[in-house]
């Protein structure tokens, strides 16, 4: 039976409905059992946009089994997923996630669940992921990369338990096993700033710590060739991101083929997702890294990592 989807709903009518219209179209649908997470309002201004979602969800059909979970009070992003995703997994042994800015290409439920048979006793792998950056280099069909991701993606009970929700504590064992430009993609992305960022209270991302705890853990997601998810939300309609059209991907038109590939790291992957992020810096940090001794660079990141807190929209996109 196909693994059960948490599909996480807060104040986007819209976007929840072209989620939702994009879920309904997958192969396998009809034989999923979907739970919906409908987060309460958290400021007056925002009931009238949860009423209108809580009432699109009550037409959904086109699925094996609908359950719809309305939240009394505003649990927020974090807390919200991982309060969800764990109540699943105490019933499932495996779940998908999605968040109501994910649009599915028809086969992404195809490629989750068989994902999750083909490494569900394979301590290695933490994760199956959706999603693929719209890099330029061409992609092996499946590949494997270190960590855990959160545009579109499945885990097993196995693998939830080593989340940790202490961002600290995380950071601590980055520095202290000197992992952190590592963490960082080799410099490419500022991940370790995000983190820093949520044990601040600057953001409120459940991601960035799933996916330092996997890291840590020395655990390994699946990727797809094709990207199988497009995020509609980098639009300025959710509170975690900004407005961009830079992550925008073209939805796998065929299924993905999995095949049983060596459980490593692929140096191809890894590669082209370090250049897709360097591509997006600005070109004096990308000249300062291939010119600058380590001293500067050091420089060069401390005063960047003001200028992207003080204009979010300019630099970091949350997308964990």
């Amino acid at each position: 039976m196909p693994s059960p989807v948490a599909l996480f709903v807060y104040a986007r009518p819209e976007h929840t409905r072209r989620t939702l219209s994009a879920l309904q179209q997958n192969v396998l649908a009809e034989e999923s059992d979907l739970i919906i997470y409908s987060d309460a309002a958290r400021s007056r201004e925002q009931h009238d946009a949860v009423r209108e979602v809580r009432a699109l969800l009550e037409t959904v059909t086109g699925f094996r089994s609908l359950t719809i979970v309305h939240r009394q009070e505003n649990f927020g992003l974090a807390k919200s997923i991982i309060t969800g995703v764990t109540e699943v997994l105490e019933k499932s042994v495996r779940v998908i996630v999605l968040e109501d800015d994910m649009v599915t290409s028809p086969y992404f439920l195809s490629f989750m669940n068989g994902a999750l048979d083909l490494y569900a006793h394979n301590e290695c792998v933490a994760s199956i992921h959706g999603y693929q950056y719209p890099v330029r280099e061409k992609l092996p069909e499946t590949f494997f990369l270190p960590g855990a991701d959160c545009w579109g993606w499945a885990t097993w009970r196995r693998a939830w338990a080593m989340f940790n929700p202490d961002g600290q504590y995380l950071l601590d064992e980055l520095h202290r096993r000197k992992m952190t430009r590592a963490f960082n993609l080799n410099g490419a992305y500022p991940y370790s700033k995000m983190l820093e960022n949520q044990i601040n209270g600057k953001n409120d991302s459940w991601a960035i710590r799933w996916y330092a705890s996997t890291f840590l853990a020395g655990k390994l997601t699946l990727y797809p060739g094709r990207s199988l998810v497009q995020n509609i939300g980098n639009d300025l309609s959710g509170a975690h991101s900004g407005a961009t059209s830079k992550y925008d991907t073209r939805l796998s038109e065929t299924p993905i083929a999995l095949h049983d590939i060596p459980v490593e790291p692929s140096h191809r992957g890894m590669k082209a997702n370090e250049r897709f992020h360097r591509r997006l810096q600005p070109l004096f940090r990308r000249i300062a890294y291939r010119l600058m001794p380590a001293s500067g660079i050091t420089i060069v990141k401390k005063y960047l990592h003001i200028f992207y807190d003080r204009n979010p929209e300019k630099g970091i996109t949350l997308k964990r």
